[in-house]
């Protein structure tokens, strides 16, 4: 099933670990993603209390857990050189940024620099999960799942959707699946907010990509060419927005002056004009009417 709702969490693990998640949940995905294998091997390697770890076992899977409470720094050390194998399946649960605090509260008395819990902002946080989940990627044997356990988060007025953060900093070939997890007994659903007009957030992703035999290189170079594209194809529709909105046809100098005051990619980007006539000259969306005159084709 794509959707998974499990009230209880359980006798697996510790109930008094923040931020746990249901090892009926484990359960279902071993049952789903290592039955046919012969003696599959499953890899935590943000384990907390070690719900997952307990349920494997019981189910006769050979397990790693590894946790930065306990030592293993998956910003810094190599899952495959602590297992010393790769697994049928890596999968992690992070913190969901500061949402929960781990090092220096949940445990130890300081915090830890390299705590997903304790990063500086949301871009720290989805650099450190890529870096994280290419980590899981390298201790995956290939045709195995690796991916996370993650949920989005609304603050200040802001959703933040880390699944899709995660999703488009992931190689596009590897995504196997999202599967969508009820979330029960979470804090904020006991807490009043007043007026609020948007639903709570009661559920969480599971992500799953199946590992190729492609190098890390290689994957690397996949994901800078998604990105790339994804710009490119950002900066056409802003082209095509402001065109649309000059009536179809315009002068360069009302794009330029449109593109301005429309969006905030110029702010970092102090080429823009010239990535706006490269736009405007490389795609068949837009047309030359005459000397410094543009329209939709």
């Amino acid at each position: 099933m794509s959707i998974m709702s499990f009230p209880e969490r359980g006798p697996w693990g510790d109930a008094k670990w923040r931020g746990n998640c249901s090892g009926h949940v484990y359960k279902q995905l071993f049952g789903q993603l290592l039955r046919d294998i012969a003696d599959p091997v499953f890899i935590d390697p943000m384990m907390g209390s070690g719900t997952s770890i307990e349920v494997a076992r019981e189910m006769n899977i050979r397990a790693y857990g590894l946790d930065l409470h306990q030592g293993f720094n998956i910003l810094r050390d190599s899952i495959l050189e602590k297992t010393g194998e790769p697994g049928n399946l890596v999968l992690s649960h992070p913190p969901y940024h500061s949402m929960i605090a781990y090092s220096g509260e949940q445990w130890g008395t300081e915090a830890h620099q390299d705590d997903l819990s304790r990063c500086a902002d949301d871009e720290d946080f989805h650099r450190k999960m890529q870096l994280a989940l290419l980590n899981q990627r390298e201790a995956t044997i290939p045709g195995g799942y690796y991916g996370c356990i993650i949920g989005d988060w609304r603050r200040n007025g802001v959703y933040t959707s880390y699944q899709a953060e995660i999703i488009a900093r992931m190689p596009a070939t590897e995504l196997a699946g999202v599967l969508i997890k009820a979330q029960h007994n979470a804090q904020s659903s006991f807490k009043s907010y007043g007026k609020m007009k948007l639903p709570f957030i009661t559920h969480e992703y599971i992500l799953l990509f199946s590992r190729k035999r492609a190098t890390v290189l290689a994957v690397l170079g996949a994901i800078a060419s998604q990105a790339q594209a994804r710009l490119q194809g950002t900066w056409r529709n802003v082209v095509r927005s402001v065109l649309m909105q000059l009536g179809g046809k315009a002068p360069l100098s009302a794009i330029y002056e449109k593109v301005s005051t429309s969006t905030d990619k110029i702010e970092s980007n102090s080429t823009w004009r010239e990535k706006v006539r490269q736009t405007l000259q490389i795609y068949p969306d837009f047309c030359p009417v005459e000397k410094g005159v543009w329209a939709l084709a």
